[in-house]
């Protein structure tokens, strides 16, 4: 006799932070999650959602993630807000974030290479990493202007390539570039055009960044470039599965 094989837990953990206290508010993330986990619920993901977090609550959330996570399980992150690279590491910006320079983020972030291997150290099936954080977002560089004086005083760099064994990273933009905060929008570019096909059943994820990045680029006429770095050892990685039903034979 042969045994039923459960359906593979899918988990989320979303996260939203528009209103922030030190630097410029952002209008769609809270939109972003909401439908972000909307979307995820309907095509059978199990999501914790939370918005607008402090660092300390952040750093919490992501705990509890963690220790939801089991082998085998399908797991995605998902965040939209501010962010910012420094020294080649990635940092999501919290709620309280104070205005600082670079040096200061390890204390005031979130680094988001952190809850990647954290995430993956607990070995899921495949962990997958959607970043709608490139938003502008300035520090205080004191060096660089010692150094320029004719420098602006202030530095915005997008997100660096990220990997991990067994994960995919999408970025809403492309390294080292600014996504597009468009005044009156509901949704961020990227998750608008990642709402329209994530879900699309049976397709493997890596198609579906690809259907995304074509939107963004088209829209935006390639102003925006979804960026996506993935070490995947797994074929057919689809976030909605569903059976296709064979006719019966006469």
């Amino acid at each position: 006799m042969t045994t039923k094989k459960e359906p593979r837990r899918k988990l989320a953990l979303v996260i939203g932070i528009g209103k922030y206290d030190h630097c410029e508010e952002l209008q769609n993330p809270e939109n972003d999650a909401n439908d972000m986990s909307d979307a995820l619920e309907s095509i059978g993901f199990l999501v914790t959602k939370k918005l607008d977090l402090k660092r300390a609550e952040m750093k919490h959330v992501v705990i509890d993630f963690e220790e939801l996570i089991e082998p085998d399980d399908m797991v995605l992150f998902y965040f939209a807000g501010h962010g910012i690279q420094w020294e080649d590491r990635n940092y999501l910006i919290p709620k309280d974030t104070p205005t600082l320079n670079g040096a200061a983020l390890n204390k005031n972030a979130i680094n988001a290479q952190h809850i990647l291997n954290t995430l993956s150290d607990r070995k899921p099936y495949v962990t997958i990493f959607l970043l709608d954080c490139c938003r502008k977002y300035h520090l205080r560089n004191p060096e660089v202007d010692a150094r320029d004086p004719d420098a602006s005083g202030s530095k915005s760099v997008g997100l660096k390539a990220m990997s991990k064994a067994d994960s995919l990273i999408a970025f809403a933009c492309a390294p080292g570039t600014i996504a597009i905060e468009e005044k009156g929008q509901k949704n961020g570019l990227f998750t608008k055009h990642l709402l329209k096909h994530i879900r699309t059943a049976n397709e493997d994820i890596q198609m579906i960044l690809r259907d995304v990045t074509d939107g963004v680029m088209e829209e935006s006429k390639s102003k925006q470039i979804p960026f996506v770095s993935a070490s995947l050892s797994k074929k057919n990685i689809c976030l909605c599965s569903q059976q296709i039903n064979q006719p019966r034979r006469p």
